[in-house]
Parts: structure tokens; sequence; C-alpha cells
């Protein structure tokens, strides 16, 4: 003869109902507090504190994102600008690179010319100036660096740079 067998998920149950039955109701409250306090833990963890962190934090990361937006907005207006900019000519643009050089970096900066490029050599050139000089030279002589082969030195002064920038030129 096949004896009947329950289903094991309620006699597992039914065991936890007649062991919970048997503890005293001191045991079933502390039982009763560890899970609320097990459950609320989860839920915080799980749900709360996610969202309360991305609350705090919003108002800064709203803030970058709009520095960021300002600075992306000011590059476009340049790029329209540079667009919108007559073209140069070679001379004209050798020139203004010539300008640039004597007025930002000094004499101790040489310029040689082969072709379409501009072969800049630079002695010592602090940071600040020679990032002051790619921007004259982006905007007036409408040049931009096509290679470079820079050495960064650190002084006690501050860091420098020596080396070579090869600058486009318009065509002839």
């Amino acid at each position: 003869m096949m004896r009947a067998t329950g289903n094991p998920d309620s006699t597992r149950l039914g065991s936890l109902q007649a062991r919970w039955k048997q503890l005293a109701s001191r045991e079933r409250s502390m039982l009763l507090i560890a899970t609320t306090v097990v459950l609320a833990s989860l839920l915080w963890q799980l749900l709360l504190a996610p969202s309360l962190h991305t609350l705090r934090t919003a108002s800064a990361q709203a803030q970058a994102l709009d520095t960021q937006l300002q600075h992306m907005q000011s590059l476009q207006a340049q790029a329209k600008a540079l667009r919108q900019q007559a073209p140069l000519g070679y001379d004209d643009a050798v020139r203004a690179l010539s300008l640039a050089t004597k007025q930002t970096l000094g004499a101790s900066t040489q310029i040689s010319l082969s072709g379409e490029r501009a072969n800049v050599m630079l002695q010592a050139t602090s940071a600040d100036a020679l990032a002051q000089w790619l921007t004259q030279v982006r905007l007036n002589a409408r040049s931009t660096p096509v290679e470079a082969r820079l050495n960064r030195i650190a002084t006690p002064a501050g860091v420098t740079w020596s080396g070579v920038l090869v600058m486009g030129l318009p065509p002839r």
C-alpha cells in the first residue's frame, strides 16, 4: 500500500507553526523584534539609503552639470566664431604667428618655416605662456599644432616646456 505524502512546504510550515506555539510569549516577542529590525535594516539599505544619497548630492551634481554646460556653450560659440572668420592667406598667417610668438613667448623661441608648416622651438616656456600663445595663434593665425615633441621640466619656479611644436599653416 502506498502512503500519501503531503506537500513538503505545508509540512515545513506546519512544523514551524508548531514550534512557534511552543515558544514562550517573551521568546515570540524577541523574535518579532529581531525580525522587524532585520527587515527595517534591509529596507533602509536597499530602498531608502540610495535615494537619500541621491537627494543629498543632486544639487552639487546639477551645479557641476550647469558649469560643464556653460563651458561647452562657450566652446561652441568660439567654434562658430572661428568658422565665420574669413580664411587667412599664408603670408598673413605667418605674420600673425610671428607676432604672437614675439609678444607672448619672447626672443628665446625660434620659428622656422617649411612649406605649409612652421616649426616653433621652445626653450623653458612656462605653461601659462604656452597656453596663451596657443590660444592667440589659433585665433589670429588660424594655426593649430600638427605635431608636438615637448619635454616637461619641473623647476623651483614652476613647470616649463621645451621642445618643438609643428604648426599647420594655410596653403600658399
